[in-house]
């Protein structure tokens, strides 16, 4: 489609929207870590930049439902509301930021206490230790499968989320999930079902610390099993549109050789869970210069050509649309150790979440970021931190 003929409607500061059919945000998996979308969404809130579609896998399902759940003038707040509330911990001495330590070795060692709190405690709002052991528990039941209660995350999506919002369909919803028994990926979309909380619990349901997530008779469990992105499930959607996707990533692929075991642990994480962003986008960005190429094609064949079997296979994958895919990677401390994911105080979480809006106002500070690709191929990609820029 051309630019001129895309939409120029307002968003709701009055700015032009960008020349794209669809704006979408993509949400991954990395518990504790998803703070830094929380402040990734307010840059792009304040930019008057709202998704269109949003998609989420484990803590990213979380975030994208209170975003989707919520209208653009309460999104941030609930966001926060949501985050605030699961970093109150009872060892509030460890969790307080007057706490600060100085030096990297002295805040690794905070920082593995305040996970350490995480384990025995919990985190409220969310989820629970279980009062009696799982090896103490009966053989079969949700006590024997998992070491938390997340039924106080049933109750905060309740408090914090409008289902209803959701399901009305104003905002295309997705998570990702992974049936337990066949071990195949499944995303539960607004535009095939009906959202409610366990849908989005099962996409964080982690073993064995979570329990399997029940939905119409099959089990699930977290969605980053198999993938800890929807990338693809975006990108790779019919029908095609043109779309400027801000994929938010809280794991980075790239990283330094580990120099000991604690360092090893660290980086294997990351490498299992990042999902490899940037090999996928390569793919799609090779994948999506063969349809435009094929759409040329079909463009010059006589109408005969085009009749053929194998012209119409073609036709089905091909089509000349673009892609901006705005890549927001959280690049952790060194400080903050294999526990990562897990630790949730009040201080690191608000790290997270500056450290995720700042990185968004400095991405935005690109023009090309909301610019049409010119490229042969249609795909622009961008990582502030990954090309060097500020």
């Amino acid at each position: 489609m051309p630019a001129s003929t895309l939409p120029t409607a307002k968003t709701h500061r009055g700015k032009e929207r960008p020349p794209f059919e669809r704006v979408a945000l993509l949400l991954q998996g990395g518990g504790a870590l998803g703070a830094y979308q929380g402040g990734v969404y307010q840059a792009l809130a304040e930019a008057g930049l709202h998704p269109d579609w949003v998609a989420g896998i484990s803590i990213g399902a979380i975030n994208s439902a209170l975003i989707a759940g919520n209208p653009p003038e309460t999104r941030v707040d609930r966001l926060r509301s949501f985050w605030e509330g699961i970093t109150t911990a009872p060892f509030r001495m460890l969790h307080a930021g007057w706490t600060e330590p100085r030096g990297d070795l002295a805040h690794t060692m905070l920082n593995q206490m305040r996970a350490f709190t995480t384990l025995v405690g919990g985190a409220p709002g969310f989820f629970t230790p279980r009062t009696v052991p799982p090896y103490l528990s009966p053989k079969g039941s949700v006590e024997a499968t998992s070491f938390y209660d997340v039924s106080p995350l049933r109750a905060t999506l309740e408090r914090l989320v409008d289902f209803d919002r959701i399901n009305a369909g104003a905002m295309r919803f997705s998570v990702g999930a992974v049936n337990v028994r066949s071990g195949n990926f499944a995303y539960f979309d607004t535009t095939t079902h009906h959202i409610r909380p366990e849908h989005v619990m099962a996409s964080g349901a982690l073993p064995p610390g979570f329990p399997a997530v029940e939905i119409e008779g099959e089990q699930y469990w977290d969605g980053g099993l198999v993938s800890n992105t929807p990338l693809d499930w975006v990108l790779e959607n019919f029908p095609r549109k043109d779309t400027l996707a801000f994929q938010v990533d809280l794991w980075s692929a790239a990283g330094e050789f580990p120099r000991d075991l604690t360092e090893i642990e660290l980086r294997q994480k990351d490498i299992r869970f990042s999902s490899r962003t940037r090999a996928a986008t390569g793919h799609f960005k090779t994948a999506q210069r063969l349809r435009r190429a094929a759409a040329k094609l079909l463009r010059d064949m006589t109408p005969a050509q085009r009749a053929t079997a194998e012209a119409k296979l073609v036709a089905h994958e091909a089509d000349e649309k673009v892609y901006n895919i705005i890549q927001l990677i959280y690049r952790a401390k060194i400080y903050e150790g294999s526990s990562k994911d897990y630790e949730f105080s009040r201080a690191t979480m608000e790290e997270h979440w500056q450290s995720g809006y700042n990185d968004a106002v400095r991405t935005l500070r690109h023009p090309e970021v909301l610019q049409r690709p010119e490229s042969s191929d249609g795909v622009f990609t961008f990582d502030l931190k990954y090309q060097g820029r500020a």
